[in-house]
């Protein structure tokens, strides 16, 4: 058993064809079943099976997909580190997180690290759920994700770092706008702009409001954070957020934001493979992050798997 087989068979799991993984990596498509069948020889088992469309991870696949995912993306990243060290490059940090959330929580992080470390490369991934960024932290496409905390995941390390309660903005020619505080009851009246469905925001909004039994009757459109407030402010429906860092609204403003405090908060913050096996590059950027945050845990990491 080979690194090479374990990559070539990492990639026969996620592209679900033989002939797509010769054309990735310029070979042969009976070279690729040959990387294959030497694992299945060590093993003892069968790892793929033919289907009418390709190929698939029979369950003993599976459970070495996981396996080789974790270990070859931590190798990778290990090798990555060591290459910059003898090149004496500045090095490269891979950062996955939501689409409008570096604007949110990261951007004096990010100036004051390039001001840092002017020879480093940081690289921003957007994803669209906390799943993504958790799926690219896993396969060594990104070394942090930024993410919503939703309770333990496996091979996982998580550091929370703020907790955002939430708010509804709304018009500031809403009655709404005038209150101090919004109870569940009004909430079944809003027309509600809904986060996108697969977001981890989105879940949690609903559990809430499964708990108080206050679900908006109207749901006039789906939007991110960024364009609820603007839809918000076209008076064009309520939005229900996190109260954002940034989200501070001048008087002048067309919108107002008024707590929710009956909505449980959500909590933010780092995601990685393993905490300890980060450049120090990674832990100066999660630090400088979490530092830029008004409200921050100072605990430990909280690891899980």
């Amino acid at each position: 058993m080979t690194l090479d087989d374990l990559r070539v068979f990492l990639a026969v799991c996620e592209s679900r064809n033989l002939s797509a993984v010769a054309r990735t990596l310029s070979c042969s498509q009976p070279a690729v079943s040959q990387h294959v069948k030497r694992l299945e020889r060590e093993i003892g088992l069968a790892l793929i099976e033919r289907r009418p469309r390709g190929v698939a991870p029979t369950d003993a696949g599976q459970i070495l997909y996981q396996a080789a995912l974790t270990g070859i993306a931590s190798l990778d990243a290990a090798l990555r580190q060591l290459r910059e060290l003898r090149d004496g490059n500045g090095g490269t940090l891979k950062i996955t997180t939501g689409g409008v959330t570096v604007r949110h929580f990261m951007p004096d992080a990010i100036t004051a690290f390039r001001t840092r470390h002017p020879e480093a490369t940081l690289s921003l991934q957007s994803a669209h759920s906390t799943r993504r960024c958790l799926d690219l932290l896993r396969s060594g496409q990104a070394d942090l994700a930024w993410i919503t905390l939703d309770g333990p995941v496996p091979d996982i390390q998580q550091r929370p770092v703020i907790d955002l309660p939430w708010v509804l903005v709304v018009n500031a020619a809403d009655p709404l706008a005038a209150r101090q505080s919004i109870a569940p009851a009004d909430l079944r009246a809003i027309r509600y702009i809904a986060h996108p469905a697969n977001s981890a925001s989105h879940r949690r909004l609903e559990e809430n409001f499964v708990r108080l039994g206050c679900t908006p009757a109207e749901t006039v459109g789906v939007a991110d954070w960024d364009t609820a407030v603007l839809l918000a402010e076209l008076d064009i429906g309520h939005a229900i957020l996190p109260s954002l860092p940034r989200l501070g609204l001048a008087p002048s403003s067309a919108v107002r934001t008024v707590p929710i405090p009956a909505l449980s908060p959500i909590t933010v913050g780092w995601a990685a493979r393993q905490w300890d096996a980060l450049s120090p590059l990674a832990t100066e950027f999660a630090a400088l992050v979490a530092a830029d945050q008004p409200r921050h845990y100072t605990g430990s990491s909280v690891s899980h798997g």
